[in-house]
């Protein structure tokens, strides 16, 4: 069962117990990414979610890691767009101890300058890590073009000159401003003493801001803009991506419903037409991403040199037959059993489970049972998905990205479509 608490000054608790575990996991989830910050301080959630990694004032940086490691926990954090979210999991006798690490990091943490200017090293070297990967580097490079003009535009990472402006004093504001109770979501699952896991999170948050102004930018201007980039590599890399459903959206699943059957998928028509048919790559895939007020559904391809303005044109002609002739009975009730399954098949993970119960709250201010998912899948009807394929079928009007040492002009090949 899934309980929901609001703890002392605004922090939500969201929990699920599952006494037949061994072991529980947890997540600190808060409102605090991308779409939060000015140009100026691009980047620095991110900062934020490495600098807590770095020494409190009970223990240094190796102390955390040799700490966790002494326990046997598992533990990571990772920052998106909206959200940042630290996460342990242990066994259970000894998952108090592995939260009171956690918690030291969120409320103990010093912050120190020169732990920053090597961390400021590192995070240069996570940008050039991902500006050498260009399947990675262009979806960032895609979504800037879809959300251009909204808080979704500015990427994760940030840019090597927002980084050199972020010092402590930007850090410590930053925090105060955006670490606020109200705007933090506990998540936990397993078998776990929960009475003395409330104790510990209003031991952790006491000296944080109840409450914060969220201030958002602008929607996407929904208007096609086209970036080609040359790099010296093997491979074209293309991504066209056209905004569409946000995270609460009543056509959620219908969405994820076209997307495996066009791209989610080895039996998907993409992945059918692009590599198997043509041979044209052999990474093609599409995905929906959602976030609370919008969303982007994008495909991906890796293509051979000299060979991108046939993929294109297969990408297209696929785009177009999924508008024009939907999809079937059969198919609609194939991947219905496959998303159905992947759900249940991902209930496995205590891991799973907790970032399910943060993400939900926090970003959509409930949670759903695994019987509601169950229903909402099995509820979509045909003429609902069939209404989203033609949303999407109509390539010229994507936004697209390229990313290859040929000369590319990847706006003439999708309007040439």
């Amino acid at each position: 069962m899934i309980k929901t608490k609001t703890l002392a000054g605004g922090v939500r608790l969201v929990t699920e117990k599952l006494p037949e575990m061994q072991a529980a996991a947890i997540g600190i989830f808060v409102a605090a990414g991308s779409a939060y910050e000015s140009s100026e301080i691009s980047g620095i959630s991110h900062f934020i979610e490495h600098m807590f990694f770095k020494g409190t004032r009970k223990r240094g940086f190796r102390q955390i890691a040799e700490d966790m490691d002494r326990l046997g926990a598992s533990f990571n954090a990772f920052t998106g767009k909206e959200y940042t979210c630290f996460h342990v999991k242990a066994i259970s006798e000894l998952f108090p101890d592995a939260c009171e690490v956690l918690f030291d990091m969120m409320s103990g943490s010093l912050f120190d300058e020169s732990e920053m200017d090597k961390e400021r090293g590192v995070i240069i070297e996570e940008m050039k890590m991902v500006e050498d990967t260009p399947d990675d580097v262009i979806i960032d490079y895609l979504s800037a073009n879809v959300f251009a003009g909204s808080d979704l535009e500015s990427s994760i990472i940030g840019s090597r000159k927002s980084l050199r402006g972020i010092h402590r004093k930007e850090i410590v504001k930053y925090i105060k401003k955006q670490y606020t109770k109200d705007s933090i979501v506990v998540a936990a699952a397993g078998n776990f003493n929960e009475s003395l896991l409330i104790k510990q999170i209003n031991e952790c948050m006491e000296d944080f801001a109840e409450s914060k102004r969220i201030s958002r930018r602008s929607e996407p201007l929904m208007k096609p803009k086209y970036t080609n980039r040359a790099r010296d590599i093997n491979q074209t890399h293309i991504a066209l991506g056209i905004p569409t459903l946000s995270l609460g959206s009543k056509n959620y699943y219908a969405q994820a419903i076209v997307n495996d059957i066009l791209g989610g998928s080895m039996s998907s028509r993409l992945f059918q037409n692009i590599r198997e048919d043509r041979g044209l790559a052999y990474t093609v895939f599409s995905s929906p991403l959602s976030y609370t007020n919008s969303g982007m559904f994008f495909i991906y391809a890796g293509i051979s040199l000299g060979r991108e303005a046939e993929a294109v044109q297969g990408i297209g002609e696929e785009l177009a037959a999924l508008g024009e002739s939907g999809i079937s009975e059969d198919e609609l009730e194939n991947v219905k059993r496959r998303l159905k399954a992947s759900y249940i098949f991902g209930l496995e993970r205590l891991e799973n489970r907790v970032m399910r119960l943060g993400k939900n709250r926090l970003l959509l201010g409930r949670n759903y049972s695994e019987e509601q998912i169950m229903r909402e899948i099995q509820a979509v009807s045909l003429k609902e998905v069939n209404s989203f394929c033609e949303s999407i079928a109509d390539i010229r009007k994507y936004s697209a990205v390229s990313i290859s040492k040929n000369k590319l002009d990847i706006k003439a090949l999708i309007k040439g479509q």
